[in-house]
């Protein structure tokens, strides 16, 4: 499938496992794909992103406010969990940046440097963007096309982002469409 990605569409896949290794991740997230879109401005995502105001600063600001490693503050001090107070507590015990540190401890392996794994939504983001080329009857598949495979995934942290910030799935959808209409 990845021959079928136009140029575009492979910076943002490569952008995402890039970014993943710098952050020490054991996995490519979608939202990692998500600012691989926005890196060549030119792009069809990045100027459909753009279109509804969400220039690359306010994608990748979106996305670092999601919840780290799935952990959801605002569900946490539902339960009367402050995670504030805990990572100030945990800085008083054990120093600053204790909960930060990704350096392996004793009895973890590190990990490999190298290939990092796409996630299960982030595998499914790249079918979806496949099936998004067939509906509209592309034989490629870019940028465009995966952010319209972002809509149609709700749960995910791309999708997330860019509803905090503002976009609908529709929104995004009709700007895809206006890109590509105004290429052709």
């Amino acid at each position: 499938m990845f021959e079928r990605f136009t140029r575009d569409a492979r910076e943002a896949v490569t952008f995402a496992e890039a970014q993943a290794q710098v952050e020490a991740a054991d996995h490519v997230g979608t939202e990692l794909v998500l600012l691989g879109m926005t890196i060549e401005p030119s792009s069809v995502a990045a100027r459909a992103l753009a279109e509804l105001g969400l220039d690359r600063e306010r994608v990748v600001a979106a996305v670092r406010a999601l919840p780290r490693d799935g952990v959801d503050a605002e569900a946490l001090a539902g339960l009367g969990i402050d995670l504030e107070a805990v990572r100030a507590s945990a800085e008083r015990t054990f120093g600053e940046g204790a909960l930060d540190d990704l350096a392996p401890r004793a009895g973890r392996r590190r990990k490999p440097l190298g290939h990092v794994p796409f996630d299960a939504a982030s595998k499914k983001l790249l079918e979806l963007a496949l099936r998004e080329a067939i509906r509209v009857r592309h034989n490629r598949i870019d940028s465009g096309h995966l952010l319209l495979a972002v809509t149609r995934m709700p749960d995910c942290g791309a999708y997330r982002a860019l509803w905090d910030a503002g976009a609908s799935a529709e929104a995004l959808r009709r700007a895809v469409e206006r890109v590509w209409a105004a290429a052709a």
